[in-house]
């Protein structure tokens, strides 16, 4: 701990403002923040994570890093930079306050994404993602530590595939599953949860990688909406509670840096929820560690925004 002011109520609130558009399962937002005497602790909100979907909590601790990744970026563009550790129990991250230093073009460049970024429920172009591109998210995610692993060559592309579709079957093969899913399709001004607007449209079977059904309109066009996106897979140099919190992280900077280039992002959870699937996708990829989401990568009109609770909800008195 430096030698430095603690934050203001002001920059308190406008930097949980930020963080609380991290994403998140069902956009469930398993996030509080609190003030403590030396800075500020985000935590698991237990009552939100999904019982069906993230009994170990692991999604909810990806979230929760991602939710610290913006608090970091805010507080370093308000000039009130944070340093932060891993903390215990439902405590997610602990940031104090550091010293003084500019903000950098490149945190500036990420935070101006925040309020923009959102995950694509609907289709892509056709148009196809340049390589040079990718290399510039892997080395966001290895920035911070993390690993984003592009799925390069046709039989590659289709055994992820296979196991994003193996785990979705299994999934909704579940009563349970079903019916949370459903308790998170909201309407479209609920500040939780995925409206229809936001749902983009219904399944289909053709498509390579199913997306989860959200209750948007079917379709006749039997066209995989997916077309001709980059699929990546990402996760962090270990599997325990700390490395799936800094997997979070990880995964908010790349999807910032990649909203900046420009570039929109769906994301395949079904995979990891499936433990045995889990482990298969790891053998794929010949990783040593266990991979924390499945992602895709094109371009894409934008597409309607999921809400967010007020930020009152979200702090701990």
């Amino acid at each position: 701990m430096t030698d430095v002011d603690i934050w203001s109520d002001a920059t308190f609130m406008a930097a949980v403002g930020e963080a609380v558009w991290a994403p998140s399962i069902h956009n469930s937002q398993p996030w509080r923040f609190r003030r403590t005497a030396d800075g500020i602790e985000v935590l698991v909100d237990r009552d939100r994570v999904l019982p069906v979907c993230d009994p170990d909590l692991r999604a909810a601790r990806v979230s929760c890093g991602a939710a610290a990744f913006n608090l970091r970026l805010a507080l370093a563009v308000a000039g009130a930079p944070a340093v932060w550790t891993i903390g215990s129990g439902d405590v997610v991250v602990h940031l104090v306050p550091d010293r003084g230093r500019p903000v950098t073009p490149a945190e500036c460049r990420l935070h101006r994404q925040i309020r923009r970024r959102h995950t694509n429920r609907s289709g892509f172009a056709e148009a196809q993602v340049a390589p040079g591109v990718m290399t510039q998210l892997v080395e966001e995610a290895a920035d911070e530590g993390g690993w984003l692993h592009v799925v390069d060559g046709e039989s590659a592309l289709w055994t992820v595939a296979q196991l994003t579709r193996e785990a979705d079957a299994q999934l909704k093969a579940d009563p349970a599953y079903v019916a949370e899913l459903r308790a998170w399709t909201s309407a479209d001004d609920d500040v939780q949860g995925v409206g229809r607007a936001a749902a983009g449209a219904a399944p289909h079977s053709a498509e390579m990688m199913p997306r989860r059904d959200f209750g948007g309109p079917s379709r006749e066009d039997t066209r995989d909406l997916t077309g001709a996106p980059v699929v990546a897979v990402l996760g962090y140099q270990g599997e325990h509670r700390m490395h799936e919190i800094q997997a979070g992280m990880a995964l908010q900077r790349v999807l910032l840096r990649a909203a900046d280039l420009g570039l929109a992002t769906a994301m395949y959870s079904q995979p990891i929820e499936v433990p045995a699937v889990r482990e298969r996708l790891r053998l794929a990829l010949r990783r040593p560690y266990s991979p924390q989401l499945v992602l895709r990568f094109g371009y894409a009109p934008t597409t309607c925004y999921t809400n967010r609770r007020p930020v009152g909800d979200v702090i701990d008195r």
